[in-house]
């Protein structure tokens, strides 16, 4: 991110979405504390190295936009997903943090559900469709942190 800053300019929006290895998807009562290194690294110390990489040049643009997509188990952990039910939740609290702290900079944080993941048949969890989803988060800075691409299930 460095290099691309350097080439060419600020970076003014971070989207963090890797998608979770099937290893950090165990049941919880087949979770060690060693299974939970991955997806916190990924979802947690991940975020946190690379918002400190863009945030000086958001600042120095008093704009920018950072963007955290996340599947379900961000807001309702699944037994059968723990590593990515407990490393989302630590994700979600950092990007709520940084939502309040960083709005009064201009700076927007935003974080999307996918609730049941991408694709499989729905219209609004196809590709096409959450790239539109992404895009009007980073467009329209209306406060709010959490959205959801539809509502889960009960």
């Amino acid at each position: 991110m460095a290099d691309a800053a350097r080439e060419l300019g600020p970076i003014e929006v971070l989207q963090w979405s890797p998608v979770p290895a099937r290893e950090f998807m165990k049941p919880v009562l087949e979770t060690s504390a060693e299974d939970l290194v991955g997806p916190i690294e990924m979802s947690v110390y991940g975020p946190v190295n690379a918002v400190r990489q863009v945030l000086p040049g958001m600042r120095e643009l008093g704009r920018g936009t950072i963007l955290l997509i996340n599947g379900g188990s961000a807001v309702r952990p699944g037994p059968k997903v723990t590593g990515t039910s407990v490393a989302f939740a630590g994700e979600s609290a950092y990007g709520q943090l940084l939502h309040d702290a960083l709005a009064p900079e201009g700076i927007h944080v935003a974080q999307l559900i996918i609730p049941r993941g991408i694709g499989g048949g729905e219209p609004s969890h196809e590709p096409a469709a959450l790239a539109d989803r992404i895009w009007e988060l980073h467009a329209r800075h209306d406060g709010d942190f959490r959205t959801f691409v539809e509502p889960m299930d009960a």
